[in-house]
C-alpha cells in the first residue's frame, strides 16, 4: 500500500497510452518519486541521448505519501535528461497536481517520443486521451489552465503545461502546476516542449490506501503535533522563505552583481517586512500566504502589484494577485543584478509563473548579461535598446517578458548564462555548475554549500542537502564532506516519500519513519531508508557517469575558488572545496575519478 501499484506509460510517437504495473522490486528499493523515477529512467533510456530529442524520457513522479492525510503531501517530481546541464534532472513541485495524480491512479506517468503536432493529455482515471492542442499550444500558462478546464468543463481538473518559453526551448523552461507552482529547474519544460506536449490536464476519485490506517493515522496526527510546534514552522507560516535574505545579508553570503560582491544595500526594501509593510501609496504588496495540498507550513505567498508601478500602470490584466516571492525569487531578481524595487521583482515573478521559466537560472543569465555589458562586451545595439546594468529595474522586467516569449535578446537569455558567458568570449563570468546556475547562497561563506553545489547530481542545486547549520557554525571547510553526504542521502530519501523537504524545519528522521512504515508494505527503519536515499544518490551519479561527467565536473568557478569574499563573516576567504572534495569522494565510496567503486554499487544492490 501506499502506492498505487500502477504506472502510466505515453508513447507520444505512436499515440499510444496505456496502464502497466509498477515494478514493486524497484519500489521496495527506490521507494517512489525522485527514486523510483531514477530508476525507470537509468533503465528506458540511453544516458547519452540528446535531451531534446525523442529518445528522452520525461517523468511525472509521485510518492507513496502523496495524496495522503500527511503535511505537505501534494509534492511530485518531473525526471528526465535536462538540456541545461546534460545531466540527470529532477525538478520537485509543490501545488495540487502531483496529488491529482496520484487519486487518478497513477505512481508515475511516462512520457515517450514526440508527437507529430502538438498535443496534451487528458486523464480522468482510467480514461487517458492524447488530444490536440490546437488554440493552447502558443498561450501561456495561465490562459493553457483556464481554457482547459473550460473545454472540458470541469473545474476539478489540475494542470502541469508549459508557456511559450517551453514551446520555444528556453534551456531553463519549467513545468508549472496550478498556476504558480512549478517543476522549475534544469529545463524539464523545454523538454516538455521538445515532445509536443503542452499539458497534462488529469483529474482522479480513486483515492489513495495505506498499509495500516489506524497507525498511519496515528503517526501523521503526531507529526502534525511536532511540525505545528516547532519554532522553524511558525517562521516560514508568518514570513515565508524570504526571510532568509536578511539571514544572508547579515552572513555575507548573499550574491550581488554576478557573485562579485556578498552584500546587497537594498534589501531591506525587497525583503519579507518590505512585502508586509504599506508604501507611500498605501500599497501592500503581500497578500497572504498559501498552502500547497495537505500542508500545514503555508510558506507560499500571493502578491500584487501597485497599479501605480511602470510596469502595469497602462497593463492592467496584471492587477491580480497571484505567486508573490518567495527568497530565491528575490535573491534571483534583486541582489544578483543589483535590483531593490519589491513591484519590478513581482512582475519579474510573473513572468516566470506566466510564460515558465526557473527564475534562479533567468536572474542569474541576466546577472551575467549585465557584467558582459558593462565590461564592453554586450553593446547596446544587441539589447533592443537596453541598458543592461546592475540595479536596472527596466531591464530585469523587460528582459523576463522577452525571454518568456522568446523574443529579440531574449532569445539569448534562453540559452543560459554557461552558454551565453561562452558566447561572448568569458566563460569564467558563468556562475554555476555543470551549466546550471547557482541559488542565493555563496559558497565562500558556506563552505558546505559549496561542496554541495559541485557535488548535486542536477548541477548547481540548494535543495539536494542540508548543512545550513553547520556553514552558519563553522566558516571553514573542516568536516564538512561526511555531513554533506549525509544529508545529501536523507534529502534524497525525502524527496523519494512524496512529501516537501521544508517538514525538516520542525522534524527528524523518526517522524518520516513512522508515516512510511505505516504506510507501505514492508518494514521500514531509519536505517533502511537512508541506504534508499545514498542508492538514489548513487543512481543518479551513475547515470551522469554513463552520460559523460567526471569528476572534473564537480567545480566551483574560479571567482569563488580564487577570488576572497570581499566582505562578511567570511571576507578574505575563498571556498576550501579542493580540501572537501577528497574526502567527500571516500565517504560516498567513490574512485578519485569520481565513480562509485564495484563495492559500492555491490552493497546498495546497483
Amino acid at each position: 500500500m501506499g502506492w498505487q501499484r500502477k504506472i502510466l506509460v505515453v508513447d507520444l510517437t505512436k499515440g499510444e497510452a496505456k496502464a502497466e504495473p509498477l515494478n514493486m522490486d524497484w519500489a521496495f528499493q527506490y521507494l517512489g518519486e525522485r527514486g523510483l523515477a531514477t530508476k525507470y529512467l537509468s533503465e528506458m533510456m540511453d544516458p547519452k541521448a540528446d535531451p531534446m530529442g525523442p529518445d528522452n524520457v520525461l517523468i511525472f513522479a509521485t510518492g507513496p505519501l502523496t495524496g495522503t492525510m500527511a503535511s505537505t503531501s501534494g509534492r511530485y517530481a518531473v525526471v528526465t535528461k535536462g538540456p541545461l546541464t546534460g545531466a540527470i534532472a529532477c525538478s520537485n513541485s509543490g501545488g495540487k497536481f502531483g496529488a491529482e495524480l496520484k487519486f487518478a491512479g497513477y505512481d508515475l506517468l511516462i512520457v515517450k517520443g514526440k508527437a507529430k503536432k502538438p498535443v496534451y493529455l487528458h486523464i480522468i482515471d482510467d480514461q487517458v486521451e492524447i488530444l490536440p492542442a490546437d488554440g493552447i499550444w502558443g498561450q501561456t500558462v495561465w490562459k493553457t489552465e483556464e481554457l482547459l478546464k473550460s473545454k472540458h468543463q470541469n473545474p476539478l481538473l489540475k494542470v502541469a503545461s508549459i508557456g511559450e518559453a517551453g514551446e520555444k526551448g528556453v534551456l531553463y523552461a519549467c513545468v508549472v502546476n496550478d498556476l504558480h507552482r512549478a517543476a522549475g529547474r534544469s529545463g524539464v519544460g523545454a523538454v516538455m516542449g521538445s515532445k509536443n506536449l503542452k499539458a497534462v490536464a488529469v483529474h482522479g476519485s480513486k483515492g489513495v490506501r495505506v498499509k495500516d490506517p489506524k497507525r498511519f493515522m496515528g503517526a501523521v496526527k503526531a507529526a502534525k503535533e511536532v511540525l505545528a510546534n516547532s519554532t522553524g514552522r511558525k517562521e516560514l507560516t508568518e514570513y515565508g522563505t524570504n526571510a532568509m535574505i536578511d539571514v544572508m545579508q547579515q552572513f555575507g553570503g548573499l550574491p550581488t552583481n554576478n557573485f562579485q560582491k556578498v552584500q546587497f544595500d537594498g534589501t531591506e526594501k525587497i525583503n519579507a517586512k518590505a512585502m508586509m509593510t504599506p508604501n507611500a501609496h498605501g500599497h501592500r504588496n503581500l497578500v497572504t500566504n498559501k498552502a500547497c495540498f495537505g500542508c500545514t507550513i503555508a510558506c507560499g505567498r500571493i502578491a500584487h502589484i501597485d497599479k501605480e508601478h511602470f510596469t502595469v500602470v497602462n497593463r492592467k490584466e496584471y492587477w491580480l494577485a497571484s505567486g508573490g516571492l518567495e527568497y530565491e525569487t528575490a535573491y534571483a531578481f534583486g541582489p544578483v543584478v543589483g535590483v531593490a524595487d519589491i513591484d519590478a521583482l513581482t512582475f519579474a515573478g510573473y513572468m516566470m509563473n506566466e510564460h515558465g521559466m526557473d527564475p534562479i537560472s533567468f536572474g542569474a543569465t541576466l546577472a551575467a548579461a549585465m557584467e558582459l555589458y558593462e565590461m564592453g562586451a554586450i553593446k547596446k545595439d544587441e539589447t533592443d535598446g537596453i541598458e543592461l546594468r546592475f540595479g536596472n529595474a527596466e531591464a530585469l522586467t523587460v528582459m523576463a517578458e522577452k525571454t518568456g516569449k522568446g523574443e529579440g535578446f531574449g532569445k539569448i537569455l534562453g540559452l543560459g548564462s554557461k552558454r551565453l558567458c561562452e558566447k561572448y568570449g568569458h566563460p569564467e563570468l558563468f556562475m554555476g555548475v555543470k551549466g546550471q546556475e547557482f541559488a542565493g547562497y555563496d559558497s565562500r561563506a558556506l563552505q558546505g554549500m559549496g561542496l554541495g553545489y559541485a557535488t548535486s547530481n542536477r548541477g548547481a542545486c540548494h535543495l539536494k542537502h542540508d548543512v545550513f547549520a553547520e556553514d552558519m557554525e563553522d566558516q571553514t571547510g573542516k568536516g564538512k564532506a561526511v555531513p554533506v553526504k549525509k544529508s545529501q542521502d536523507k534529502v534524497a530519501m525525502i524527496d523519494s516519500t512524496g512529501l516537501c523537504l521544508f517538514v525538516t524545519a520542525g522534524w527528524g528522521l523518526e517522524d518520516f519513519q513512522t508515516q512510511v512504515d505505516a504506510a507501505c508494505e514492508g518494514e521500514w527503519s531509519v536505517e533502511r531508508l537512508l541506504e534508499t536515499g545514498e542508492r538514489v544518490w548513487n543512481a543518479e551519479r551513475i547515470f551522469n557517469n554513463n552520460a559523460g561527467f567526471t569528476a572534473k565536473d564537480d567545480s566551483l568557478p574560479e571567482r569563488l575558488l580564487k577570488v576572497p569574499a570581499p566582505s562578511g563573516t567570511a571576507k578574505g576567504k575563498v571556498s576550501e572545496l579542493g580540501k572537501m572534495l577528497p574526502e567527500y569522494y571516500e565517504a560516498r565510496g567513490w574512485s578519485k575519478d569520481g565513480r562509485p567503486t564495484n563495492e559500492t554499487i555491490t552493497r546498495l544492490g546497483l
